[in-house]
């Protein structure tokens, strides 16, 4: 035990014998000789909080003593954001841009690449006059390939760290916050570069994207009756390998290139024979360029979903890999080395993170490239282990193959690039241009401007913090106040109660438990909430602690500690509860009437329930309970028994009413009578309710026909439409009812329908009229009206049914397609006409799960195949119901075990900069 907290069991072990009134002078000095003079003699290492002398805890250890500078201030070490030695420049994460980080540095380690962009004339000399760039101007790039020069740039002689590609991602217009294909971001955005470089001059820089990257192939088709041979020459830019099913990369190559049957419906029409034939199709490599890209499939498109998911095979690869078993003309030079992996951490193909390890081309140094941080490999070597072992989709982990030397094995491997080997070690490192390295210097001298002025205020905010320590510590040395010389008696009067009590709480927990067992007898009882009693022992022991001042002590909170928020909260939420015995109080303050919710307990048990609860309300057993509840109580219950009385003489004034039996019916007019009388549906509904139940509902007075009626007074129903659509929003009452209702109800309007004949002829016509008339402009604009609400599809359901062998299956997971949740941002700028908005139809992918383009929608025997379509014009409104008849899938890509998938709506780069050229 500590000392401090075994002086302070010495100081306060007699409270626990000695009753609060017993306590003497004695007993206080003791308590002040053991507890407080430790204080003042410096003995104390715990703080006192009722001991204004003891200065332990109060924060000394953080003033006295020497004090680490860095404590002073938050600012950051400027020289850690500064470029280490011999190493690369990272680039700025924007949000979800990692995937276009790893292609940049990749491309900037393309040495050749990065000449040929150099090399491109720029609008950066409208900026440079004859002494250099004007400082009142910033150079922003006009075109991608500027961009990319100063990217470049800056990654090649920058002092910063890190630097910032949000230029270049804002003038491709993409979305920092949407994780995008990486593979189809590289694949567009080497489109785009060719296509912007192929109006240069100069051919190096013209041709760059086609000699660096392009290769061709031919798609070869051999007829098997004629042997004619077919031939379509392709050029690209990386090859595209399945990997599903495959271990080996040079699987996947080989599956690539293997040849395909065409026989079946699926022949070939032999431009010899004329005719289709059986025949052979295989890819043939004619050229390969110097860098070959290539892409592993590992995103794939799944038919069940509608979705990509990602594969997390793993596939290996060597560091070397020779070409020429594939190409057509053997003899060549196609040994090709490993420059670049590119990995994606993450088991589905909408989240996860994008690195890149890439090999640097002068020092063959391998480093990985993960946003602002770059390693270095140790050794020259690839090291891919550590990406390997996170984001594992299960717990039933794949146990990864053994990779000899010079080989590796990825799950998360999507990209890789090999260099040719042949192509000459460059020698000399590639050159800024002077136009560009100005603009670097420009921007290292800004740098150098921020860290000076970072390290300044850090040197400020150091001076200040020394001065104040010197302050404080000066202020320590003339704290300590006189001595105490007694406690205040009254203090430890209450100190020894709270300490008895809690010392014998278990006991007279057991005590009282034994008391409540007997009978209370005469009239010697008292009143107790049984909430209280159930809970009694553990509010006393909390009330214990809040008094006893020296708990916090022994919990080892200091001197001013104050409360989390968490324990804030909880504080104030105890405040909120009732104190004990506050569970029968009425709100006027009295005891409650209710006697479920009290018990009758001994004047024993009381007394010792009340050493815990002083202040409780007492409520001996003859005190009578609130007049005012008896009052408000019987009240209620004389209003209960009239409600009762009530809507039983209507119930049974009004029987075929409430029972909704032998009802009239407009379309089949009852023969006995020629009037029938209408009240609104609500109205029936109402009082229905309270006849079932009087004493929950209050009596329905009045029958307020004035909501059938415009505001002429004329009726806004026509007795067709009474028949039909409005037949729900109207009751229909014979003339005995009419006469009761009017005795019971106060009537607001009497509506009436009469059957008349007309003319001589025999039978004669029959018409039917109302009273009052109908309003006919006033029953035109709730037509109107009523068309403009089935073109609101605000909150609205339409409602699936799916189609299989002709047989409508309803699915209990999304049965309803909600046409108001697809709303995209574009479509909140662009409002629909007549208040329509388009479904979002990837609920019923979900919910059967049918992909868009195996869904065929019918709705009253009328395909819906237009996608431009709105809804009103495809006659779809609010509660229609339609038919789904589902194309069935090719293939179940849900089947493979090593697939772990995410559906997400995609976008891809629609939009974007991308797609301009």
């Amino acid at each position: 035990m500590a000392p401090r907290l075994q002086l302070e069991k010495a100081a306060w072990r007699w409270a626990e014998t000695v009753r609060p009134e017993e306590v003497s002078q004695e007993h206080i000095e003791t308590a002040y000789r053991i507890w407080l003079e430790p204080c003042i003699r410096g003995v104390c290492r715990r703080n006192c909080k009722g001991n204004p002398n003891c200065l332990v805890g109060i924060g000394e250890h953080i003033w006295l003593g020497e004090i680490d500078e860095n404590s002073f201030h938050n600012i950051d070490d400027p020289n850690c954001e500064r470029r280490k030695k011999n190493s690369f420049v990272g680039l700025t994460n924007l949000g979800a841009t990692c995937y276009v980080n790893t292609f940049l540095q990749v491309w900037f380690l393309n040495l050749e690449l990065r000449q040929a962009l150099y090399l491109c004339p720029s609008t950066c000399s409208d900026y440079v006059l004859g002494d250099g760039i004007q400082e009142e101007k910033d150079y922003e790039p006009q075109t991608i390939c500027e961009h990319l020069q100063y990217l470049f740039a800056l990654l090649q002689n920058s002092n910063r760290r890190y630097i910032d590609p949000s230029g270049f991602v804002k003038a491709l217009g993409l979305d920092t916050g949407q994780q995008q294909d990486a593979q189809e971001f590289s694949k567009l955005f080497m489109s785009l570069l060719e296509d912007t470089l192929s109006k240069q001059k100069n051919p190096d820089v013209r041709n760059i994207v086609q000699q660096q990257f392009c290769g061709e192939y031919a798609y070869v088709t051999v007829c098997n009756q004629c042997g004619r041979e077919s031939k379509l020459l392709s050029k690209f830019y990386e090859l595209e390998l399945n990997i599903q099913g495959h271990k080996q990369l040079t699987d996947c190559i080989s599956e690539f290139l293997k040849e395909e049957k065409l026989e079946g419906d699926n022949r070939y029409f032999c431009e010899n024979c004329q005719s289709k034939q059986n025949a052979t199709r295989k890819i043939r490599l004619l050229s390969l360029p110097c860098t070959l890209n290539l892409q592993l499939m590992r995103f794939v498109f799944d038919r069940q979903t509608g979705h990509k998911k990602k594969l997390n095979t793993y596939i290996g690869f060597s560091e070397i890999l020779d070409m020429e078993p594939y190409v057509e003309h053997k003899g060549g030079s196609y040994v090709y080395e490993l420059s670049a992996v590119l990995i994606h951490r993450g088991v589905s193909a909408y989240s996860g993170h994008y690195i890149a390890h890439v090999k640097d081309p002068q020092s063959g140094e391998w480093y990985k490239f993960n946003d602002e941080d770059i390693e270095k490999m140790e050794g020259k070597k690839l090291q891919l282990g550590i990406e390997e072992d996170l984001a594992e989709p299960s717990k039933s982990q794949t146990r990864k193959p053994k990779c000899g030397k010079g080989t590796h094995c990825s799950r998360n491997a999507y990209m890789l690039v090999y260099r040719l080997q042949t192509q000459e070690k460059p020698n000399t490192a590639v050159q800024v241009p002077a136009f560009l390295q100005e603009l670097v210097d420009r921007d290292n001298s800004k740098f150098e401007e921020w860290c000076i002025e970072m390290a300044e205020m850090r040197k400020q905010s150091v001076d200040k913090g020394k001065a104040k320590h010197e302050e404080v510590k000066e202020l320590y040395q003339r704290l300590p106040a006189g001595a105490v010389k007694a406690l205040c008696k009254e203090c430890v009067v209450e100190r020894c109660r709270v300490l008895r009590l809690k010392n014998q709480l278990n006991e007279d927990y057991k005590t009282v438990n034994n008391l409540l067992k007997a009978a209370v007898k005469g009239n010697d009882g008292f009143w107790v909430g049984k909430s209280s009693l159930r809970s009694w022992r553990q509010l006393a022991l909390e009330q214990l602690d809040e008094q006893d001042g020296d708990a916090e002590q022994s919990n080892g909170k200091m001197n001013g500690s104050t409360l989390n928020k968490d324990e804030s909260k909880e504080e104030r939420k105890e405040e909120e509860e009732l104190n004990f015995n506050e569970d029968i109080l009425c709100p006027h303050g009295e005891l409650c009437i209710s006697e479920n919710e009290r018990r009758l307990v001994s004047k024993e048990a009381w007394s010792k329930l009340q050493q815990y609860f002083p202040k409780a309300p007492e409520f001996p057993s003859y005190k009578e309970c609130c007049s005012q509840c008896k009052i408000l109580e019987r009240e209620g219950e004389e209003n209960e028994a009239l409600h009762k009385m009530i809507a039983n003489e209507q119930k049974t004034s009004l029987p075929n009413l409430f029972q909704d039996k032998n009802r009239p019916c407009l379309s089949n007019w009852p023969e006995d009578t020629d009037v029938l009388y209408i009240v609104s549906q609500f109205f029936v509904e109402e009082w229905r309710k309270f006849v079932r139940k009087p004493t929950r509902c209050s009596p329905v007075s009045s029958v307020g026909n004035s909501a059938l009626l415009c505001p002429h007074g004329g009726l806004m129903f026509t007795f067709a439409s009474m028949t039909k659509e409005d037949s729900k929003l109207i009751a229909l009452i014979w003339p005995s009812e009419w006469q009761m209702i009017q005795k019971l109800f106060v009537v607001d309007h009497v509506i009436k329908i009469m059957r008349i004949e007309v003319g001589d002829v025999n039978p004669s016509e029959t018409q039917y009229i109302s009273e009052p008339k109908l309003c006919p402009e006033c029953r035109e604009g709730l037509l109107c009206q009523q068309q403009r609400d089935l073109r609101e599809y605000t909150q609205a359901t339409i409602y699936v049914h799916k189609v299989v062998d002709n047989k409508k299956v309803m699915k209990d997971s999304a049965p309803e397609l909600n046409v108001s949740s697809s709303e995209t941002e574009e479509d909140k700028e662009e409002a629909k006409p007549d208040g329509e908005k388009d479904p979002d139809f990837n609920q019923i992918m979900h919910a059967f799960s049918v992909a868009p383009f195996d869904q065929n929608l019918s709705i009253d025997g009328k395909i819906l195949s237009d996608d431009c379509a709105t809804l009103g014009t495809l006659g779809v409104i609010p509660e229609s119901v339609i038919l789904l008849k589902a194309d069935e899938p090719i293939a179940d890509y849900a089947a493979m075990d090593d697939v772990m998938q995410v559906c997400m709506p995609e976008e891809g780069f629609k939009g974007t900069g991308l797609l301009g050229h």
